[in-house]
């Protein structure tokens, strides 16, 4: 066949030629260590938490080598794509302080010098590829309709004719330049297909920078390079753009590993050399019946990355508890170093968890807990109002108007060499805060106590005195449980618990569900200080009924 003439045939008004688009994409000058990887997200929908795993692996292999981090858009499959996927990528990315060196912006301006960043904008790059295939006899033009060609091929599968138990060649490998010509003036849509090589017999070996060395049966797949449309599937958008943009490793899911063979056929079929692949395991969850399952967008709430926006995580916690799956080290270092950003810590491919991690929000609660632990009532204030405007927005109409009280009340108990930890998310401080914001009810009150309760609350306000320092205000509470009864020495309590109505914790206890309707609260003192003395005493006087 005239090979020549069947790609002009296919392709008679090509914008650009091979040798024009490779002049437009020298090599990148990089040291030996510097990694050039990518994220390249589909515009689906949500961004899914196992992209973004695959995304944070990339940015900190580029990061720690003074490399290079593109984002690519892959919207080649305009089926799948929703309305503001894209703008989700960006906004992602964004409130996690992860910017790309190189993009193309929401406004369509392309930074770097290796674009188009978004593959529908890369069509003719991929036809001229596919021109060069077709005239070097690699690829063919394709006319079965999706469903019709899957019964060609049973059929063929059926005569033992171009299909056997291990060859998938495709039915139209075989026109003629006639057959194809008749086709095109009758305006048959047609794919491209690559045009194996293999017959199902060959083995094929690759390295993967976190499994090691793979060996696979190679590909006998005749699979598709551009669609009707003239869109190519991933396969053949990535090779050529990553050969392009010169991506040293391609970080994705360790799905793709049975894919490989092909992709590898397809880089040697181009003349490019193969990237090297970072194969990551797959974030699993627990399923009910006990077995492990890939963390999921019907099942899991937080699969997708905007719900822990909407909680209110800081996103340090999230990074840090993905930096702690992705390697075991991180947590030893985090615990030998608590007051390091977690960007001063470094890993390279070979540190990078070869097992699917669980996920695990009780750990990812305890990092965010320690982390928020460490912040000031300033940087915990704004925090939550950031939150609570675009979440909250009564919440945060209060926090704005009240700005001083609101910081003195996330200040409690985080002075001290032991701050408090009883915060994970911004969106819980309404609620874990909820009595300094508003009057308490007494819903923690066990009701076999309110007649107890009442009685020292009314004794204690004859003798409440606002003024006193933390040590007369203690004493005065013992006092006045002493004279009702209660124990103020914890070990004579404990050994004759019978004689008396509780000990001083119990008398504390009710001052606490008095101010907080919580039997467990921060320092009361330090509340008592915060709400003022109108408040405790207005607190203190309240009606005690459940």
């Amino acid at each position: 066949m005239d090979y020549k003439k069947l790609a002009n045939l296919l392709f008679p008004d090509l914008k650009y030629n091979v040798e024009d688009i490779e002049k437009r994409y020298p090599a990148r000058t990089l040291t030996k260590e510097q990694v050039v990887s990518r994220f390249a997200p589909s515009p689906t929908g949500y961004m899914h938490i196992g992209n973004f795993f695959q995304m944070f692996i990339s940015y900190n292999l580029t990061r720690v080598t003074d490399g290079i981090f593109f984002l690519r858009i892959e919207d080649t499959d305009s089926k799948r794509e929703k309305k503001d996927a894209v703008k989700v990528v960006y906004e992602v990315l964004s409130k996690f302080g992860i910017k790309p060196d190189e993009y193309q912006s929401l406004n369509g301006e392309d930074v770097g010098g290796y674009g188009p960043y978004v593959q529908s904008q890369r069509t003719d790059i991929y036809k001229a590829y596919a021109k060069k295939l077709v005239e070097e006899g690699r690829a063919f033009p394709c006319f079965c309709k999706k469903t019709e060609g899957k019964e060609d091929v049973l059929k063929l599968r059926e005569q033992k004719f171009a299909y056997d138990d291990e060859k998938e060649y495709d039915p139209c490998r075989n026109l003629s330049l006639e057959d194809i010509e008749e086709k095109l003036k009758n305006g048959e849509k047609f794919a491209i297909r690559l045009k194996t090589k293999n017959d199902g017999s060959q083995r094929v070996k690759f390295y993967d920078l976190i499994k090691g060395e793979i060996e696979a049966k190679a590909n006998s797949k005749d699979f598709i390079l551009l669609k009707n449309d003239g869109v190519p599937p991933y396969a053949f958008a990535h090779a050529i753009d990553d050969t392009l943009m010169g991506t040293t490793i391609v970080v994705r899911g360790e799905e793709y590993i049975g894919s490989t063979p092909a992709h590898i056929e397809l880089f040697e079929a181009l003349g490019f050399t193969p990237v090297t692949y970072c194969h990551n395991p797959l974030i699993c969850k627990i399923g009910d019946n006990g077995n492990r399952r890939k963390i999921s967008k019907r099942f899991d709430p937080e699969a997708d990355m905007r719900f822990y926006f909407e909680k209110g995580y800081p996103t340090d916690s999230v990074l840090e508890y993905l930096l702690n799956i992705i390697n075991s080290g991180f947590e030893i270092w985090r615990s030998n170093n608590p007051d390091k950003n977690w960007k001063e810590f470094k890993f390279g491919v070979k540190d990078i968890t070869a097992v699917s991690p669980i996920f695990d929000i009780i750990k990812l609660n305890d990092i965010s807990k320690n982390l928020i632990a460490r912040m000031s009532a300033e940087e915990v204030y704004s925090n939550v109002l950031a939150w609570a405007e675009e979440f909250d927005k009564e919440f945060a109409k209060y926090l704005k108007e009240n700005k001083e009280y609101s910081t003195k009340v996330f200040n409690i108990g985080r002075e001290g060499a032991k701050p408090r930890k009883d915060i994970y998310s911004w969106s819980m401080v309404k609620e874990q805060f909820s009595y300094m914001f508003k009057t308490p009810n007494f819903e923690e009150l066990d009701q076999e106590d309110e007649d107890s309760f009442n009685e020292f609350i009314f004794e204690y306000l004859k003798e409440f005195s606002f003024s006193s320092s933390k040590e007369e205000w203690f004493n005065k509470v013992k006092e006045v449980a002493s004279r009702l009864g209660y124990a103020t020495d914890n070990k004579l309590y404990k050994a004759n618990p019978q004689d008396y109505k509780g000990n001083t914790a119990k008398a504390c206890q009710f001052i606490r569900i008095a101010l907080t309707g919580k039997k467990d609260s921060p320092d009361l003192y330090e509340l008592m200080q915060i709400l003022g003395e109108e408040e405790t005493i207005k607190r203190l006087n309240a009606k005690k009924t459940l």
